[in-house]
């Protein structure tokens, strides 16, 4: 049987996976609206605080992934701190996460062709499914080959477009005159009422940091790489995130209510200040190519994850298998294509902006399940290896908590309807998948058991 082509990426490319699969074009160009509509002028405050949660998780998952090297990562992990049972619903929640990003980025790639075709002064436009349908082909193209070239790719397409952000940061500073913007750093009108909701929101902006985690079998010595890859990934982008923030407000001059109406702030921000269309068909490109590859990353971290269920039997064998010539899970791409595509077609009718938040919601909600339980197991592992300390306990419960905290401001108070829906599907998605842990366990008790005693799906040969 072929295996996962080892030793084959490195740190660069690690990161790549994680940068590109997190988008970071994709907050200033659009998500900072929503977050200056809940805390205003404050927005930068809220990046700086979520920046500080995302990196205690990653903290905690790096300590996870050093010591489990393995393509099936986050199942690997609780599985073996938590038990199997947690194990499969991390790897389930997962493979819903990622997919469901995929699927929301896709669409907010279509948004910002289109945006960038109007820009130029293309009056007709594509219909929307033949454009999901190009964008996956092409994803698909990049992920069924060698993974070295998706993430390289990938992080061409990132750098890309992170420069084509910085440069209109840059244009909006040096249009104030390079002067530092008081009446955000005054925190004027802070409260707990409203940084808190923002922070859950905010969140999403890192949800993917940890993919690189899901290529620990393709990373040459991964239990440094791939810990060193996620860390790093969540301070920079945390850093990109804050400074944008203060720049878009700044543009705006600070007048938040004008900024979180907006659809569109850098290209709203570029045109107010007069900085020329050019810029503004230079912002679109930017962030078209970043959802690309965003969606890209997405989706190789769910072929990944969904390879790694299918060599422990939790699903398909099929989804096990991997190509003779590429060495890619070349069953599990194709699979999680056709659902991006299906899902973004089956669903168009809800209008695209609209989309981008369905899908991107229910998305977080696996995130947050699988970050708050490697929180947890991060301690629970290094206790039994003996090598527990203070500060392991203390950053596995501050993960915890504030994982737990964004999950609950994102349900309470109740938000309206069809969001108010989405936290309830999730739950029945979930038991589904503990549904099929019972059946495996009745039928296969073996193959739990190999989720607790192989470090590596590939070692086990044929449970069934």
């Amino acid at each position: 049987m072929s295996e996962l082509r080892r030793d084959n990426l490195s740190f660069i490319e690690a990161v790549g996976q994680s940068v590109s699969s997190l988008s970071p074009t994709f907050t200033p160009a659009l998500a900072v609206a929503v977050v200056v509509g809940m805390a205003g002028t404050n927005a930068w405050l809220v990046y700086a605080l979520a920046t500080v949660a995302m990196i205690i998780v990653a903290l905690n998952i790096g300590k996870l992934a050093k010591r489990i090297p393995a393509a099936g990562s986050f199942f690997l992990y609780v599985s073996r701190s938590l038990g199997p049972f947690w194990g499969l619903l991390s790897g389930w929640a997962m493979l819903l996460a990622y997919l469901f990003t995929a699927v929301g980025l896709t669409i907010a790639t279509s948004i910002f062709l289109k945006d960038l075709l109007g820009a130029l002064g293309l009056k007709a436009m594509p219909p929307n499914f033949l454009i999901y349908i190009a964008v996956s082909a092409l994803i698909w193209l990049f992920a069924y080959r060698d993974v070295k070239l998706s993430t390289r790719f990938s992080l061409a397409l990132e750098t890309l477009s992170v420069a084509a952000i910085l440069i209109v940061c840059f244009l909006i500073w040096k249009s104030f005159g390079f002067k530092i913007d008081t009446n955000q750093l005054s925190l004027s009108g802070a409260s707990f009422g409203t940084i808190a909701p923002a922070i859950v929101f905010a969140i999403f902006s890192w949800v993917g940091f940890e993919s690189a985690a899901t290529l620990s079998r393709e990373i040459r010595n991964p239990k440094v790489v791939v810990p060193r890859a996620i860390v790093t990934t969540a301070i920079l982008v945390g850093i990109f995130f804050t400074g944008t923030t203060i720049a878009v407000v700044m543009g705006f001059h600070d007048n938040a209510s004008k900024l979180g109406a907006s659809t569109a702030p850098f290209a709203d921000v570029t045109a107010a200040l007069g900085l020329g269309a050019w810029l503004t068909v230079f912002i679109y490109f930017a962030a078209m190519i970043s959802c690309f590859a965003c969606s890209l990353g997405q989706l190789t971290a769910f072929s990944r994850m969904l390879f790694s269920l299918g060599r422990y039997r939790f699903v398909h064998h099929s989804m096990g298998m991997v190509h003779n010539k590429h060495a890619t899970p070349h069953m599990a791409v194709t699979i999680g294509i056709m659902l991006n595509v299906v899902l973004c077609i089956a669903f168009q009718g809800a209008g695209e902006t609209n989309l981008v938040g369905y899908f991107g919601t229910i998305a977080t909600f696996g995130f947050i399940f699988v970050y708050f339980l490697c929180s947890l197991a991060a301690p629970v592992l290094l206790y039994r290896a003996g090598e527990l300390t203070a500060g392991t306990v203390i950053l596995g419960i501050l993960g915890a908590v504030s994982m737990a905290g964004a999950f609950f401001g994102s349900v309470y108070p109740v938000p309206a309807a069809p969001y108010s829906y989405f936290p309830w599907g999730f739950v029945a998605y979930m038991l589904l998948g503990g549904v099929r842990f019972v059946m495996l366990k009745l039928r296969s008790p073996q193959v739990i058991a190999s989720a607790i005693k192989h470090d590596d799906p590939e070692t086990m040969g044929t449970l069934l």
